[in-house]
Parts: structure tokens; C-alpha cells; sequence
């Protein structure tokens, strides 16, 4: 096969997988992991559920594709996250609902054991609370205003942006996520001192 028809033929397989994909989180934000089928996304994207097996051998795999896909919208190159990007994720994550929802569906979903997305988040939060961490440390350095250090304070970053995202998806019209989230960062710089 010429290589022009091996670029053409990868492209569209990836341009194929890529909408699968889309499909795959679709159908997990309207039924959640569980009640997600194969024959569903297959049959959104008008394929056979035999035809959608070519390009994930397995609904696992389809999963950690559609975990992988999400986590690259968000992406910042390594180390670079600094606490004003964490306000504009925030304020980007209050526009789509439906991945907010997918993806906090999926964590509750995966602290039972066995759950195939258990280790993607487990990984996820080594590597997202060493982010906050050097995030904490170049606004802060050694230690935040309140004493605490940048590895005891990253795990309480996340809780709150995991936390207020759960609280939003509940009531998003008593709870304005950005700006709770921005009030979170004013606290974070307070001292205690009065």
C-alpha cells in the first residue's frame, strides 16, 4: 500500500476512534459507567457493536480512552500550572456541564473495588496533588501564609475544586463554582492574623 493511502487510512481510523470517543462520554454522562453498553456507542455512531470492538477490544478500554481524552482538554505542559490558571479552569469547567458530570460520575464510581477506572484516577491524584504542589510552592514557596506547606495544603486544593464541582453539578444555580473557588485562593493567602 502506498504511504499516502497508509497516512489516509490511519487518519480516518484515528479521526474514528476520536469520535467514538466523543460518543462513549456522551452515553456515559446520560447513563453513567454501569449503565453504559457498548451496543449504545456503537450504535451512536453507526457501527455494530462487532464493528466498535475493531477499535476497543473492550469496554475498559474505551473507558480509559474517554478518561485519557478528557484530561487532555485540560492539560497544561508539566509543572506550569500556577493558581490563576486553577480560577480559569474553574470558570471553563462551569461552561460543560455534561463533562463535569461524566467525569465526577466516573470518580464516585471508581473508589468501589475493582472498578476499571480505579487506578486512571488513583495515578491521576499522585500526579494532580505533586501539580498543586509545585503550583503552591512557586506562588508561596516553602510555606503558605497560614504555616502550612505546599505538600499538606495540595491535597485541600483539590478536595476543593473536586468538592465545589459536586456541589455546582447539584445546584448550579446556588453555587457559582469560579467564584467560590477564587474566594478559596483569597483564603489561601490569608495568614489568620487579625
Amino acid at each position: 500500500m502506498p504511504y499516502g493511502d497508509v497516512m489516509a487510512t490511519r487518519t480516518r481510523g484515528e479521526e474514528r476512534r476520536a469520535e467514538i470517543v466523543r460518543a462513549a462520554l456522551e452515553v456515559i454522562a446520560e447513563r453513567g459507567y454501569r449503565g453504559a453498553s457498548m451496543a449504545a456507542v456503537a450504535e451512536r455512531v453507526g457501527l455494530t457493536q462487532q464493528g466498535l470492538l475493531h477499535y476497543f477490544p473492550t469496554k475498559d478500554a474505551l473507558l480509559v480512552a474517554v478518561l485519557r481524552e478528557r484530561d487532555q482538554w485540560d492539560s497544561v505542559p508539566e509543572g506550569q500550572w500556577r493558581l490563576d490558571l486553577l480560577g480559569s479552569l474553574a470558570e471553563y469547567n462551569s461552561m460543560r456541564p455534561g463533562i463535569v458530570q461524566t467525569f465526577s460520575a466516573l470518580l464516585g464510581e471508581s473508589v468501589t473495588e475493582g472498578h476499571p477506572a480505579r487506578e486512571f484516577f488513583t495515578r491521576r491524584y499522585v500526579a494532580v496533588r505533586a501539580s498543586m504542589t509545585q503550583a503552591l510552592r512557586a506562588e508561596y514557596g516553602e510555606r503558605l501564609p497560614s504555616g502550612l506547606t505546599p505538600e499538606r495544603a495540595a491535597p485541600l486544593l483539590v478536595a476543593v475544586m473536586d468538592g465545589l464541582q459536586f456541589q455546582w453539578l447539584l445546584d448550579p444555580g446556588s453555587v457559582d463554582m469560579a467564584a467560590a473557588f477564587r474566594d478559596f485562593l483569597t483564603l489561601l493567602g490569608e495568614t489568620g492574623e487579625t
